[in-house]
């Protein structure tokens, strides 16, 4: 009966759904959990601004929660009776994963929020949202689909709605800005800003579109010249190697003739000896066996035996049946190997030669030009690309060097939360207040340091800052680290940045925790270059005249981003 005569509503805690906790009312009459509406105003104290989550009711001072004694008895009494009165309905929503928007209302496990409120700057689930639709108290408040980072809808400086744009800054503001950073500013409200930038949108989209179709174009035909270029390198490849096959059969050939011209003469030479080696080696057995007759009749006693055998052993040997051999001292197969030696070495200047010839020839002809897009020139200006093309000279003057002007922005996602950013992410400014940015794995939380959101690779770069204060400048890869107390976090002391450390006293550049003294005129201004493809990292004092600084040495393995450390301030300068 209890259940039936009595409102649910009494008993529910609005914010976390349940039976009320430590029930404790606020002077607008509404009850809450003590843990629940505590918790939901924590998260407001930056702001100072504190709401009723049931009526939205605004106070500017913290209210003192007191506790309703009342329902402190009621709520004990359903615990120890355990009455069920049903107090909350099962919610239609889901709860909030990865990728949604929770809702702001909800305590523990968030549902999914479907609405954004911009007046409230919250988002709020089915079940928060219905006081939006009931009660008159909201029915000018704008709802709108869900959005992301609706802290970014507060001035970061004054905790104030952001409702006005200003124009000469190109930045939201709030009220407060108009009479202090923003004064004298060409200032609209932001929806007629919206509403001027809005006619843009059409002209914008259509030479996106027709951007994108060109684009589309130009890499169709850069992919079929690309298959092209391909398909002719293997035709060459292939049409080379058949060429060289048949040089190198030819020689093979000719290396045959050599060899069996060589082998003829030879084995001629050897048949020729041989039966003239044979014939003189007869006419020795001869002669040795005269010798040994001409031995036995001298000792012999026999008087007719040794007249008998006197006229034929005495008979003088044919002195010119036999012909008298010599090697001809100008014959030499010398010749042959001087012939073949000339012949390599002929080859191989021929092939050098030649070998210039074809690198100079194809080294010459242009792989690909690239044409810069300039709305503000009617001429376009090739710059022609070889496979072995000499990189430009490194600037000298200011004026060369204003070539590779990048216009930079700090990127507020990596900002340390005493580093304040305005002026279109174009300046920094070091406070003692907390900026109320929210935490996340890119953000500096230890040292003032930012870096710049965008990417430098394969190119050439320049920029300048003002600055003052001691500061660092330099460049970093992405991998950072941006968490915790260790110096490896600063620029310049790590493996990953470089960096040149700027102080009244002077100047000193660091990589990787060395650093190094560096002697130069002291300047508010301070230019770098970076040439990512040549490994080039250059600071230069800018006064009456440019002088450079330090000069790093390295080679860059992935995409750098331009970095400050930040003393007092640093505004990145407007060249063009």
């Amino acid at each position: 009966m209890m259940a039936e005569q009595i409102s649910s509503d009494y008993f529910n805690c609005s914010l976390c759904t349940e039976l009320l906790r430590d029930p404790v009312a606020i002077p607008c009459g509404h009850s809450f959990c003590m843990d629940c509406i505590s918790g939901y105003w924590n998260e407001a104290d930056y702001t100072g601004i504190y709401v009723c989550p049931q009526c939205r009711i605004t106070f500017t001072q913290r209210p003192v929660l007191r506790p309703n004694a009342t329902l402190t008895k009621v709520a004990e009494k359903i615990k120890k009776t355990g009455l069920n009165l049903n107090l909350m309905p099962a919610s239609n929503g889901s709860y909030a994963g990865h990728g949604d928007v929770p809702c702001d209302f909800c305590t523990g496990k968030k549902l999914k929020a479907v609405k954004s409120c911009l007046n409230c700057l919250a988002s709020y689930c089915e079940k928060h949202l219905k006081p939006h639709y009931e009660s008159t108290t909201f029915k000018r408040h704008k709802l709108v689909d869900v959005l992301l980072n609706l802290d970014r809808k507060i001035c970061p400086q004054h905790q104030k709605s952001l409702e006005l744009f200003c124009r000469t800054d190109q930045m939201c503001i709030c009220a407060i800005c108009t009479v202090s950073e923003h004064k004298g500013h060409d200032i609209v409200s932001a929806e007629a800003e919206r509403s001027e930038k809005q006619k843009l949108l059409g002209v914008s989209q259509a030479e996106i579109k027709q951007k994108c179709q060109q684009r589309t174009k130009e890499l169709e035909e850069l992919k079929t010249d690309v298959d092209s270029l391909k398909s002719s390198a293997q035709r060459a490849m292939v049409e080379s190697k058949k060429m060289f096959d048949e040089m190198i059969t030819s020689i093979e050939r000719m290396r045959s003739e050599v060899t069996k011209l060589i082998n003829i003469n030879e084995k001629a030479a050897f048949s020729q000896a041989e039966g003239l080696m044979e014939r003189l080696e007869q006419e020795i057995d001869e002669l040795k066996k005269k010798e040994t007759g001409l031995k036995q009749l001298y000792s012999t006693e026999d008087h007719i035996h040794f007249l008998q055998n006197f006229n034929y052993l005495c008979t003088p040997t044919d002195d010119g049946f036999i012909p008298k051999v010599s090697l001809n001292p100008d014959f030499s197969f010398s010749a042959a190997r001087k012939a073949v030696a000339e012949i390599k070495e002929r080859l191989e200047e021929l092939g050098k030669e030649e070998l210039r010839k074809i690198s100079k020839s194809v080294n010459e002809v242009p792989v690909y030009t690239v044409e810069n897009r300039s709305k503000e020139k009617s001429i376009r200006v090739k710059e022609v690309h070889t496979v072995d093309s000499a990189p430009p000279a490194e600037p000298k003057s200011r004026s060369e060097f204003l070539k590779y002007y990048c216009q930079l922005r700090l990127d507020p996602h990596t900002a340390h939360k005493e580093l304040y950013l305005s002026e279109g992410n174009k300046k920094v400014i070091r406070t003692r207040d907390l900026q109320p940015y929210s935490d996340g794995p890119e953000r500096f939380d230890s040292f003032a340091q930012v870096l710049c959101r965008d990417a430098l690779s394969g190119g050439r770069f320049y920029w300048e800052i003002e600055w003052s204060g001691e500061f660092s400048i330099g460049v970093a890869y992405r991998g950072i680290s941006r968490k915790g107390k260790g110096s490896l976090c600063l620029l310049g002391y790590n493996d990953k940045s470089w960096s040149l450390l700027c102080s009244d006293s002077g100047y000193s550049a660091w990589h990787n925790r060395v650093d190094k003294a560096v002697s130069g005129p002291h300047s508010s201004r301070i230019g770098v270059f970076l040439d990512y493809s040549a490994g080039i990292l250059a600071f230069y004092s800018i006064g009456e005249t440019m002088t450079r600084l330090y000069r790093f040495e390295a080679t860059f393995t992935e995409p750098v981003y331009a970095g400050f450390g930040v003393g007092t301030s640093v505004k990145i300068c407007q060249l063009k």
